[in-house]
Protein backbone atom coordinates (compact mmCIF):
# COMPACT_ATOMS: atom_id res chain seq x y z
CA UNK A 1 0.00 0.00 0.00
CA UNK A 2 2.79 2.38 0.98
CA UNK A 3 4.53 1.62 -2.32
CA UNK A 4 1.33 2.36 -4.24
CA UNK A 5 0.87 5.71 -2.45
CA UNK A 6 4.50 6.61 -3.09
CA UNK A 7 4.18 5.81 -6.77
CA UNK A 8 0.94 7.79 -6.97
CA UNK A 9 2.54 10.80 -5.27
CA UNK A 10 5.53 10.61 -7.54
CA UNK A 11 3.28 10.38 -10.58
CA UNK A 12 1.34 13.44 -9.42
CA UNK A 13 4.57 15.31 -8.91
CA UNK A 14 5.75 14.29 -12.36
CA UNK A 15 2.44 15.46 -13.82
CA UNK A 16 2.82 18.84 -12.13
CA UNK A 17 6.31 19.22 -13.53
CA UNK A 18 5.11 18.19 -16.95
CA UNK A 19 2.37 20.81 -16.71
CA UNK A 20 4.92 23.47 -15.82
CA UNK A 21 7.05 22.45 -18.78
CA UNK A 22 4.01 22.45 -21.04
CA UNK A 23 3.05 25.95 -19.97
CA UNK A 24 6.62 27.14 -20.36
CA UNK A 25 6.92 25.52 -23.77
CA UNK A 26 3.64 27.08 -24.87
CA UNK A 27 4.78 30.49 -23.70
CA UNK A 28 8.06 30.10 -25.55
CA UNK A 29 6.22 28.99 -28.66
CA UNK A 30 3.93 32.02 -28.49
CA UNK A 31 6.90 34.32 -28.02
CA UNK A 32 8.72 32.74 -30.95
CA UNK A 33 5.63 32.98 -33.13
CA UNK A 34 5.13 36.61 -32.12
CA UNK A 35 8.76 37.44 -32.90
CA UNK A 36 8.49 35.80 -36.32
CA UNK A 37 5.35 37.78 -37.08
CA UNK A 38 6.78 41.13 -35.98
CA UNK A 39 8.51 42.15 -39.18
CA UNK A 40 8.74 45.92 -39.05
CA UNK A 41 9.66 46.21 -42.74
CA UNK A 42 6.92 46.75 -45.32
CA UNK A 43 7.19 45.13 -48.75
CA UNK A 44 10.46 43.49 -47.78
CA UNK A 45 10.07 40.99 -50.62
CA UNK A 46 9.61 43.82 -53.18
CA UNK A 47 6.54 42.15 -54.66
CA UNK A 48 4.52 45.40 -54.68
CA UNK A 49 6.01 47.37 -57.54
CA UNK A 50 5.35 48.89 -60.95
CA UNK A 51 7.03 46.06 -62.85
CA UNK A 52 10.59 45.59 -64.09
CA UNK A 53 12.50 48.79 -64.59
CA UNK A 54 14.63 51.51 -63.05
CA UNK A 55 13.18 52.89 -59.84
CA UNK A 56 12.19 56.50 -60.36
CA UNK A 57 12.41 56.27 -64.16
CA UNK A 58 9.86 53.74 -65.39
CA UNK A 59 8.84 51.80 -62.29
CA UNK A 60 7.95 52.27 -58.64
CA UNK A 61 8.70 50.31 -55.48
CA UNK A 62 6.03 50.65 -52.80
CA UNK A 63 7.24 51.66 -49.31
CA UNK A 64 10.83 52.19 -50.51
CA UNK A 65 12.63 55.29 -51.74
CA UNK A 66 15.95 56.23 -53.30
CA UNK A 67 17.68 59.35 -54.62
CA UNK A 68 16.28 61.34 -57.53
CA UNK A 69 16.68 60.20 -61.13
CA UNK A 70 20.24 60.83 -62.25
CA UNK A 71 21.60 60.25 -58.74
CA UNK A 72 20.41 56.67 -58.27
CA UNK A 73 20.68 53.48 -60.31
CA UNK A 74 18.34 50.95 -58.66
CA UNK A 75 16.29 48.32 -60.51
CA UNK A 76 13.36 45.99 -60.00
CA UNK A 77 13.72 42.60 -61.72
CA UNK A 78 10.80 40.30 -62.46
CA UNK A 79 11.44 36.52 -62.26
CA UNK A 80 13.74 35.43 -65.06
CA UNK A 81 14.23 38.95 -66.43
CA UNK A 82 17.82 39.50 -65.24
CA UNK A 83 19.33 37.65 -68.22
CA UNK A 84 16.17 37.56 -70.36
CA UNK A 85 15.39 33.89 -69.63
CA UNK A 86 11.65 34.37 -68.95
CA UNK A 87 11.04 38.07 -69.60
CA UNK A 88 12.84 41.03 -71.18
CA UNK A 89 15.43 42.72 -68.95
CA UNK A 90 14.37 45.99 -67.35
CA UNK A 91 14.98 49.20 -69.28
CA UNK A 92 16.87 52.11 -67.70
CA UNK A 93 17.35 55.74 -68.66
CA UNK A 94 20.36 54.51 -70.66
CA UNK A 95 18.85 51.37 -72.24
CA UNK A 96 18.46 47.69 -71.42
CA UNK A 97 19.99 46.62 -68.11
CA UNK A 98 20.54 42.86 -68.27
CA UNK A 99 22.85 40.97 -65.92
CA UNK A 100 25.23 38.23 -67.00
CA UNK A 101 23.51 34.83 -66.80
CA UNK A 102 22.97 31.49 -68.53
CA UNK A 103 20.67 32.98 -71.17
CA UNK A 104 23.21 35.49 -72.48
CA UNK A 105 26.48 33.61 -72.47
CA UNK A 106 27.63 33.05 -68.87
CA UNK A 107 27.05 29.70 -67.19
CA UNK A 108 27.29 31.35 -63.78
CA UNK A 109 24.21 29.77 -62.18
CA UNK A 110 22.11 32.95 -61.98
CA UNK A 111 18.60 31.69 -61.03
CA UNK A 112 15.26 33.16 -62.06
CA UNK A 113 14.57 34.50 -58.56
CA UNK A 114 16.12 34.85 -55.13
CA UNK A 115 15.45 32.28 -52.36
CA UNK A 116 12.64 34.61 -51.28
CA UNK A 117 10.99 34.14 -54.68
CA UNK A 118 9.38 36.55 -57.12
CA UNK A 119 10.85 40.00 -57.71
CA UNK A 120 14.18 41.27 -56.40
CA UNK A 121 16.09 44.55 -56.44
CA UNK A 122 19.53 45.37 -57.87
CA UNK A 123 21.66 48.32 -56.73
CA UNK A 124 24.64 49.63 -58.69
CA UNK A 125 27.66 49.86 -56.39
CA UNK A 126 29.78 52.20 -58.50
CA UNK A 127 27.56 54.35 -60.75
CA UNK A 128 24.96 56.81 -59.46
CA UNK A 129 25.39 55.13 -56.08
CA UNK A 130 22.49 55.77 -53.70
CA UNK A 131 20.83 53.96 -50.83
CA UNK A 132 17.48 52.20 -50.98
CA UNK A 133 15.59 53.27 -47.86
CA UNK A 134 12.43 52.85 -45.81
CA UNK A 135 11.32 54.71 -42.69
CA UNK A 136 10.64 52.26 -39.85
CA UNK A 137 8.28 53.26 -37.04
CA UNK A 138 7.35 51.71 -33.71
CA UNK A 139 10.96 51.39 -32.52
CA UNK A 140 12.23 51.72 -28.97
CA UNK A 141 15.27 53.94 -28.50
CA UNK A 142 18.20 51.92 -27.20
CA UNK A 143 16.81 48.56 -28.31
CA UNK A 144 18.62 46.28 -30.75
CA UNK A 145 16.96 44.95 -33.90
CA UNK A 146 17.97 42.09 -36.17
CA UNK A 147 17.95 43.07 -39.85
CA UNK A 148 17.99 40.01 -42.13
CA UNK A 149 18.17 39.87 -45.92
CA UNK A 150 19.23 37.89 -48.97
CA UNK A 151 21.86 39.45 -51.16
CA UNK A 152 24.18 38.51 -54.03
CA UNK A 153 26.86 40.02 -56.25
CA UNK A 154 26.37 40.20 -60.03
CA UNK A 155 27.58 42.15 -63.06
CA UNK A 156 25.88 44.07 -65.86
CA UNK A 157 25.77 42.29 -69.19
CA UNK A 158 28.20 43.60 -71.81
CA UNK A 159 30.94 44.56 -69.32
CA UNK A 160 34.05 42.61 -68.37
CA UNK A 161 36.39 42.37 -65.43
CA UNK A 162 36.42 41.27 -61.77
CA UNK A 163 34.86 43.29 -58.96
CA UNK A 164 34.86 43.46 -55.17
CA UNK A 165 31.35 43.91 -53.80
CA UNK A 166 29.49 44.16 -50.51
CA UNK A 167 26.29 45.50 -48.96
CA UNK A 168 26.13 48.13 -46.23
CA UNK A 169 23.14 48.46 -43.89
CA UNK A 170 22.29 51.55 -41.86
CA UNK A 171 19.60 52.41 -39.30
CA UNK A 172 19.59 56.10 -38.45
CA UNK A 173 18.20 59.56 -39.00
CA UNK A 174 18.77 59.43 -42.77
CA UNK A 175 20.21 57.46 -45.67
CA UNK A 176 23.96 56.71 -45.72
CA UNK A 177 26.44 57.97 -48.31
CA UNK A 178 30.11 57.41 -49.12
CA UNK A 179 32.86 59.92 -48.45
CA UNK A 180 34.84 58.41 -51.31
CA UNK A 181 33.35 55.64 -53.45
CA UNK A 182 36.85 54.76 -54.72
CA UNK A 183 38.09 53.97 -51.22
CA UNK A 184 37.67 50.62 -49.48
CA UNK A 185 34.76 51.33 -47.11
CA UNK A 186 34.01 47.97 -45.61
CA UNK A 187 34.62 46.46 -42.20
CA UNK A 188 32.55 43.29 -42.40
CA UNK A 189 31.27 43.86 -38.88
CA UNK A 190 29.08 45.92 -36.61
CA UNK A 191 29.50 49.72 -36.70
CA UNK A 192 29.80 51.33 -40.10
CA UNK A 193 33.41 52.19 -41.03
CA UNK A 194 34.43 55.84 -41.22
CA UNK A 195 34.18 56.05 -45.02
CA UNK A 196 30.42 55.45 -44.78
CA UNK A 197 28.30 58.33 -43.54
CA UNK A 198 25.73 56.34 -41.57
CA UNK A 199 23.87 58.72 -39.26
CA UNK A 200 23.15 56.00 -36.73
CA UNK A 201 23.95 52.31 -36.35
CA UNK A 202 25.51 50.52 -39.33
CA UNK A 203 27.11 47.28 -40.46
CA UNK A 204 28.68 45.77 -43.56
CA UNK A 205 28.64 42.30 -45.06
CA UNK A 206 31.87 40.56 -45.90
CA UNK A 207 33.45 41.39 -49.26
CA UNK A 208 32.76 39.21 -52.28
CA UNK A 209 35.52 38.90 -54.88
CA UNK A 210 33.54 38.37 -58.08
CA UNK A 211 35.18 37.11 -61.27
CA UNK A 212 34.26 38.62 -64.63
CA UNK A 213 30.71 37.61 -65.76
CA UNK A 214 30.21 35.66 -62.53
CA UNK A 215 27.38 35.41 -60.03
CA UNK A 216 28.13 34.93 -56.32
CA UNK A 217 25.04 32.94 -55.42
CA UNK A 218 22.47 34.22 -52.94
CA UNK A 219 23.60 34.64 -49.34
CA UNK A 220 21.57 35.22 -46.18
CA UNK A 221 22.89 37.77 -43.71
CA UNK A 222 21.70 39.16 -40.39
CA UNK A 223 23.11 42.28 -38.73
CA UNK A 224 22.15 43.73 -35.34
CA UNK A 225 21.48 47.47 -35.32
CA UNK A 226 20.51 49.78 -32.46
CA UNK A 227 17.70 52.32 -32.71
CA UNK A 228 18.24 55.85 -31.41
CA UNK A 229 14.62 56.97 -31.72
CA UNK A 230 11.11 55.63 -32.28
CA UNK A 231 11.27 56.32 -36.04
CA UNK A 232 14.40 55.75 -38.12
CA UNK A 233 15.49 55.14 -41.70
CA UNK A 234 16.61 51.62 -42.68
CA UNK A 235 18.89 51.76 -45.73
CA UNK A 236 20.88 49.46 -48.00
CA UNK A 237 23.91 50.86 -49.83
CA UNK A 238 25.75 48.73 -52.41
CA UNK A 239 29.51 48.85 -52.79
CA UNK A 240 31.62 48.01 -55.85
CA UNK A 241 35.19 49.12 -56.23
CA UNK A 242 35.71 48.81 -60.00
CA UNK A 243 33.93 50.54 -62.88
CA UNK A 244 32.77 47.37 -64.61
CA UNK A 245 29.17 47.69 -63.43
CA UNK A 246 28.93 45.76 -60.15
CA UNK A 247 25.34 45.12 -59.07
CA UNK A 248 24.37 43.98 -55.59
CA UNK A 249 21.06 42.11 -55.57
CA UNK A 250 18.69 42.31 -52.59
CA UNK A 251 15.52 40.54 -51.42
CA UNK A 252 13.68 39.18 -48.40
CA UNK A 253 14.36 42.08 -46.03
CA UNK A 254 13.05 41.76 -42.46
CA UNK A 255 13.63 43.61 -39.20
CA UNK A 256 12.63 42.16 -35.83
CA UNK A 257 13.39 42.92 -32.17
CA UNK A 258 16.14 40.79 -30.69
CA UNK A 259 15.16 38.54 -27.73
CA UNK A 260 14.79 40.37 -24.42
CA UNK A 261 16.17 39.13 -21.04
CA UNK A 262 12.64 38.11 -19.97
CA UNK A 263 12.46 35.72 -22.91
CA UNK A 264 15.79 34.15 -21.95
CA UNK A 265 14.59 33.79 -18.34
CA UNK A 266 11.48 31.94 -19.51
CA UNK A 267 13.62 29.64 -21.62
CA UNK A 268 15.80 28.90 -18.58
CA UNK A 269 12.69 28.03 -16.53
CA UNK A 270 11.56 25.58 -19.20
CA UNK A 271 14.97 23.92 -19.29
CA UNK A 272 15.07 23.56 -15.50
CA UNK A 273 11.62 21.97 -15.59
CA UNK A 274 12.81 19.53 -18.22
CA UNK A 275 15.76 18.49 -16.06
CA UNK A 276 13.37 17.96 -13.14
CA UNK A 277 11.20 15.60 -15.16
CA UNK A 278 14.24 13.62 -16.27
CA UNK A 279 15.34 13.21 -12.65
CA UNK A 280 11.82 12.12 -11.66
CA UNK A 281 11.77 9.50 -14.39
CA UNK A 282 15.11 8.14 -13.20
CA UNK A 283 13.78 7.95 -9.60
CA UNK A 284 10.67 6.06 -10.68
CA UNK A 285 12.79 3.49 -12.49
CA UNK A 286 14.70 2.69 -9.32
Amino acid sequence: MYGTIRIFASSAQLARKAAVIGISASALLMLATSAQATNLVLNGSFEINGGSGQVGFNTTLTDWSTAALGSSYAFVYAPGSADGSLAPPPVSQYGSNALWGPNNGSANGLPYTSPDGGYFVALDGDFQVAALSQTITGLTAGDTYAVSFYWAASQQYGFNGPTVQAMNVCLGSGAPTYNDTGDQPLSGGTNAPSNINCPGSGASTANIDLASHAFSGWQYDTVDLTANSSSEVLSFLAYGNLQVPPFALLDGVSMTPTPEPATLSLLFTGLMGGLGVLRSKKWLRR
